[in-house]
């Protein structure tokens, strides 16, 4: 009885630590100059495939009707607020990475190559964007 109570609960950890590990929450991202909060993100998964919308701008000076000026698709002139910044992202071959799909500066309107890597047991993500060799890598914080 007491092995079978042990499993279970060995069990409810190793399950709360999977979860943990994956992309899929609320994260907040921050300046890269300044290292302020800039904005928080919501990661959904539907069927394998991650997306990331902008569900709160924290930036100084931010006006809530603020559009995506610079965006060239289908997001052109629409809200930056619900903005959805990341797309197709899916799980690698070779463990807890997440990879295959774009995210987009909405600063300047480009889409880079993705790929999502949650770190510390899943507290941080170290979230990259890049073009070939060329790109940058910023740390985000779990909220949910």
């Amino acid at each position: 009885m007491k092995h079978a109570l042990l499993a279970m609960i060995l069990g409810a950890t190793s399950l709360s630590a999977l979860a943990q590990s994956t992309p899929v929450g609320l994260w907040r991202g921050f300046d890269e100059k300044t290292g302020e909060p800039k904005v928080e993100v919501r990661i959904t998964e539907a069927g394998g495939v991650l997306n990331g919308k902008v569900e709160k701008r924290l930036s100084a000076g931010v006006k809530p009707d603020d559009v995506c000026t610079e965006c060239t698709d289908d997001r052109k002139d629409k809200p930056r607020l619900g903005l959805e910044i990341i797309r197709g992202a899916k799980k690698s071959a070779d463990g807890d990475v997440w990879e295959g799909g774009k995210i987009l500066d909405p600063e300047n309107g480009k889409s880079y190559s993705l790929r999502m890597t949650p770190i510390e047991g899943g507290k941080k993500m170290e979230v990259r964007g890049s073009i070939g060799p060329f790109g940058r890598t910023q740390t985000w914080v779990r909220l949910q």
